[in-house]
């Protein structure tokens, strides 16, 4: 008998007893990817597919209970009917105007009563971090988790070959990010390691052996967790791990930061992909580095203080608002998802036809002093900036900021221990600014357990601390409380500067 398979059958390897159910995925699978090859290339008329996806979406989600109520008229034939008679471009800008934008809070409180289906007829439940709010139900349909994996399929199919190994290594157990990823390695026929690290003792020695092994040449993760792997291999002696691609995604990560990674490791960084629990990837990188949204998959507006506006290819930026048109068994119709980007407006030199966009963080990641703002760019494009010549000597491999009051300490690792002219240029460039402030800058031999989780926390709190804010432990989900009570006390250690009483309270 030959037991020989291909590498990918029909695209996305999942196997299921049912005859029809086969027969039927396959069908959906050759679509699915057909319409996005054809996105790609400028040859899909997306006015027509966002219509009929709309209304198909609609159609589902007056079956929820979140969106039943507005939308009961689409239960009847003809409301389809005459939907489908108008004008697609119209009836998209129409329907936009007429559904109410959804917050997350809104969403937050009641994740599940998007659902259309039993919870039996999905495949897999997972949740979000639930570190900005209550966990987001975020179970795995057979068709939202088809088109997810095809859509980032094909971008990362001009990234990888089937020669690549990859190791994916998020900690995240609740949320669908390391399975989603690890069905796209299946589809482009790459072997994946599938791994997580404790978040306190931060051990990689398995990790690290593994990667010698198995000659893994691509790393699938956060940039804060490559961080912490590569000063394990510092600090205990272990050779850096080295690759070819990093794909990076769950934080934002900016120029110096891609540039700092592809300097310690040899590798190609790429923003990998964007998106969220609840939504899935709305953009992924092509081999030039530039994030693609995935408009065959989504309607994008975006959001500032003029408004809510389509996005139509041109240049502009704002928070971004999606509405998921191959989500039908928990649709999400106008969701602001608090992410701020900004639209290129110009093509891409990979030529394909999707829109460029660029991830600017989110809101809340600004540390406000006085009447200015710092965001983390600003911070490491002056931590990383390259060729400078004072700090030829050492190389700052990660850092923390720490803010209590008009004190700002600066927490950094390093490959060696820089001598004191070294470390006061780094000072110095730093305190441009943190004007009006007392800054110092120190190195320890590992930073706080926090520094490891900017993708459940964002750049505040992760790699900013403000002992100030009220806010920062009413975030937290309670499996974070330990790694945070041992972050505070490594603080107040290491710096002198002791938590506001209710931080501590709240930790506990």
């Amino acid at each position: 008998m030959d037991c020989t398979f291909p590498s990918v059958v029909n695209g996305v390897r999942l196997l299921f007893r049912d005859g029809k159910v086969r027969a039927d995925y396959a069908d959906f699978v050759d679509r699915q990817i057909a319409a996005v090859r054809r996105a790609h290339g400028g040859e899909e008329n997306l006015p027509a597919l966002h219509a009929d996806k709309l209304i198909r979406t609609l159609v589902a989600a007056a079956d929820s209970r979140l969106f039943g109520s507005v939308l009961a008229g689409w239960r009847d034939e003809e409301t389809v009917a005459r939907a489908r008679a108008d004008e697609p471009e119209a009836l998209v800008e129409k329907m936009l105007a007429e559904l109410a934008v959804l917050s997350q809070a809104e969403f937050r409180s009641g994740s599940s009563e998007v659902f259309t289906r039993p919870m039996g007829e999905f495949l897999h439940y997972y949740e979000s971090s639930g570190t900005t709010g209550d966990p987001v139900a975020a179970p795995k349909a057979l068709d939202d988790l088809t088109a997810n994996t095809i859509n980032i399929g094909e971008m990362w199919g001009r990234v990888l070959t089937p020669t690549d190994t990859a190791l994916i290594l998020i900690n995240g157990p609740f949320a669908p990010a390391g399975y989603q990823f690890e069905k796209v390695m299946e589809y482009l026929g790459v072997l994946s390691v599938r791994l997580w690290v404790d978040n306190v003792t931060g051990d990689y020695t398995r990790i690290l052996r593994l990667l010698r092994e198995l000659s893994i040449s691509t790393y699938v993760g956060s940039p804060s967790r490559l961080l912490e792997m590569l000063h394990f291999a510092y600090r205990h002696g272990e050779p850096l791990p080295r690759f070819r691609q990093l794909l990076l995604m769950a934080e934002q990560a900016g120029p110096s930061l891609l540039r700092h990674l592809e300097r310690l490791t040899g590798a190609k960084a790429f923003v990998g992909s964007f998106g969220s629990s609840e939504t899935g990837t709305t953009a992924a990188s092509c081999e030039q580095g530039r994030l693609h949204l995935q408009v065959q998959s989504y309607l994008f507006e975006l959001a500032d203080s003029r408004g809510i506006r389509p996005v139509r290819g041109g240049q502009d930026e704002g928070e971004l608002v999606v509405t998921c048109l191959d989500l039908r068994a928990r649709p999400l119709l106008r969701y602001r998802t608090g992410d701020l980007v900004e639209v290129s407006g110009t093509p891409c030199p990979c030529g394909m036809a999707l829109p460029v966009v660029r991830t600017l963080g989110r809101a809340h990641d600004v540390m406000r002093l006085g009447g200015d703002g710092v965001r983390q760019e600003d911070v490491e494009s002056v931590l990383w900036a390259e060729n400078r010549p004072e700090v030829r000597h050492f190389t700052v491999l990660n850092y923390m900021l720490v803010l209590r009051g008009p004190d700002v300490v600066c927490l950094l690792t390093t490959d060696r221990e820089p001598e004191a002219p070294g470390l006061d240029a780094v000072r110095r460039r730093l305190a441009t600014l943190f004007d009006g402030h007392n800054l110092s800058v120190r190195t320890v031999s590992a930073l706080p357990p926090l520094a490891s989780l900017g993708s459940y926390l964002g750049w505040k709190l992760s790699r900013l601390v403000d002992l100030d804010d009220p806010a920062m432990t009413d975030r937290l989900p309670p499996p974070i409380a330990e790694v945070v009570r041992v972050s505070l006390a490594e603080i107040e250690a290491t710096t002198g500067l002791r938590p506001a009483p209710h931080l501590t309270e709240g930790a506990r």
